[in-house]
């Protein structure tokens, strides 16, 4: 009974906006998740977080995966997937890890992420930091408590790397997400050609048994609308199972060493359900969208479901809305429903 309390209070965002979040903000990002990567450590923390924070269970299927609700934790929290777990007890329906890449990488110089608080937003330029694939494999083996989906986010650089972290990973998850799309790593947009990515597909679905999703980069002209168009029908023709849209935005920042990252949160919402009806309208209703960028409340869940997303995915809501944002979307959209 002593261990109730302080759970109902971790369960309620304001009480992490109040309290929790102040100190963790006094540290920079990467401390400050370093910080939030040793609470999702003390697995029976959230293990009794998830009894006690009633998130309810609205189960449907899509592509094949019984999710207990649609809302999926974005890549890039748990990079090195070694939290899963703890993630899957906040409620989500299923979570990605990742990015993995086949060899280990230290990523791009520091500083390389920037709050942006009056937005609600966060600019990243981490470039894949990653202990790579075998590390990722050695933990998923592990991973036999899964209170959600698990996905697992790969980096395309390179035809055969990727292959060999789908064929060494997909076994252990119930899908794969495949990145072509961070500004910040060099490589990836040798996939942002459709003779390219087309290859690439056609190497993977020789392989693949679980369903595949691409996530896209975003548009904001119209060059790169017709670039991206012309990729996601190449992932429709190919027999990919869906799309994630979208990867975070390119801006400038002198704050970074790279001098560039990708923007996240609130300030890209509106970017993306701009975006995804107009995926909706060229892949048809066959295909899986996956809503990523800005979703912070059911509200925003729901726009982007009826924008045509199947899921939607979060990540910088909870470095600004705590644990708690997942429980509140959720809760939100079954009583929408």
């Amino acid at each position: 009974m002593s261990l109730r309390l302080p759970l109902l209070l971790l369960a309620r965002v304001p009480w992490y906006r109040l309290f929790i979040r102040p100190i963790l903000f006094r540290f920079a990002p990467e401390p400050a998740q370093r910080v939030a990567d040793h609470a999702l450590t003390v697995k029976p923390l959230w293990r009794a977080y998830a009894k006690f924070s009633n998130v309810p269970d609205n189960t449907f299927t899509l592509a094949g995966i019984t999710l207990r609700n649609p809302v999926g934790l974005a890549a890039g929290l748990d990079k090195q997937c070694a939290y899963l777990d703890s993630l899957g007890n906040m409620g989500f329906g299923y979570v990605v890890g990742g990015t993995v890449t086949r060899n280990a990488r230290p990523g791009n110089p520091k500083p390389r992420v920037l709050r942006l608080p009056a937005q609600s937003s966060l600019i990243n330029a981490l470039g894949f930091p990653s202990e790579g694939l075998r590390s990722a494999e050695a933990r998923l083996r592990r991973l036999t408590e899964r209170p959600a989906k698990v996905l697992v986010s790969i980096a395309a650089l390179d035809e055969h790397e990727t292959l060999e972290c789908l064929s060494t990973l997909e076994p252990l998850v119930d899908g794969i997400e495949v990145n072509i799309s961070s500004p910040n790593t060099a490589g990836l947009r040798k996939f942002q050609e459709p003779v390219a990515l087309r290859g690439l597909l056609d190497i993977l679905n020789g392989t693949r048994g679980k369903p595949l999703f691409i996530k896209i980069p975003p548009y904001m002209n119209q060059a790169e609308h017709d670039n991206v168009l012309s990729l996601v029908a190449v992932c429709r023709d190919t027999g990919v199972t869906g799309i994630t849209v979208m990867n975070t935005i390119p801006v400038n920042d002198s704050r970074l060493a790279m001098g560039r990252g990708g923007l996240s949160g609130l300030a890209v919402r509106e970017d993306m359900l701009r975006i995804v009806p107009e995926i909706r309208a060229e892949v048809g209703n066959e295909m899986v969208i996956n809503a990523c960028g800005g979703i912070a409340t059911a509200e925003d869940a729901r726009r982007s479901l009826a924008a045509g997303a199947n899921t939607v995915q979060i990540y910088t809501s909870i470095v600004y809305g705590g644990p708690g944002v997942v429980g509140e979307i959720v809760k939100g959209l079954a009583t929408q429903s």
